[in-house]
């Protein structure tokens, strides 16, 4: 079970309250678009997913395991967390290969048939395995984090803005493969956007987030 839930989850920093009340479910294999403006929490609620931030309130269970309380704070290697960020960065002294298998224990790194099957996933061929990142489009480099993200076989995978740096017509190309791609796997996952069309169109459910409480969690019809 790779399910996300988040129960009464809140966050300050002195003062001020950054995140109140915070309670969603991603249920298993799903993608959940958390959409807000610039200040909302989203990125809060990232790092406080990922580990680089403790709770003050409330948990955050993924695939049943308790990782986030006042009292427990799992560190970010026990979380079983793929990462997307905006700009894909990929290292880039390193191959396309290299890059995928980055994230796994040593012994797999040198188990290279996974590569192809993670690139034909992302929708990208396997003779670009021995490409550098510099010859790769920014739309490819995006997928191809996300086949390094998916490499380790994780709990979560999160995204974070991940189309955001793209031209419209490479967005919504790309938006389609990483849909794709997170369809196939199986995957548990949350994206956050300020993007209104592209949680719309990427979310199975839309959590929308103002000043730090969830206004809604719906369809996207619904919302």
């Amino acid at each position: 079970m790779s399910e996300l839930k988040i129960e009464k989850l809140g966050k300050r920093f002195g003062a001020h309250r950054v995140l109140d009340d915070i309670s969603l479910t991603v249920e298993q294999g799903s993608l959940l678009a958390l959409l807000g403006p610039s200040g909302s929490g989203k990125t809060t609620l990232l790092r406080l997913l990922c580990g680089f931030e403790r709770c003050d309130e409330g948990s955050i269970v993924i695939g049943g395991k308790l990782v986030s309380s006042p009292q427990l704070h799992l560190p970010p290697e026990k979380r079983q967390i793929g990462y997307v960020p905006q700009e894909g960065a990929l290292f880039p002294h390193l191959s396309v290969a290299d890059n995928i298998v980055f994230g796994l224990p040593r012994a797999e790194r040198r188990e290279r048939r996974r590569v192809a099957g993670l690139l034909d996933m992302v929708g990208l061929p396997a003779d670009f395995a021995g490409r550098a990142p510099q010859q790769l489009s920014g739309g490819q480099q995006q997928r191809v984090a996300l086949a390094r993200a998916l490499a380790p076989r994780p709990a979560l995978v999160l995204l974070d803005e991940p189309f955001s740096a793209r031209d419209a017509a490479l967005r919504a190309e790309t938006r389609q493969a990483v849909a794709d791609a997170l369809a196939a796997s199986g995957t548990t996952a949350l994206m956050v956007t300020h993007d209104q069309a592209e949680a719309l169109t990427m979310g199975r459910r839309v959590a929308v987030l103002w000043q730090g409480r969830l206004l809604q969690v719906a369809a996207p019809l619904a919302l």
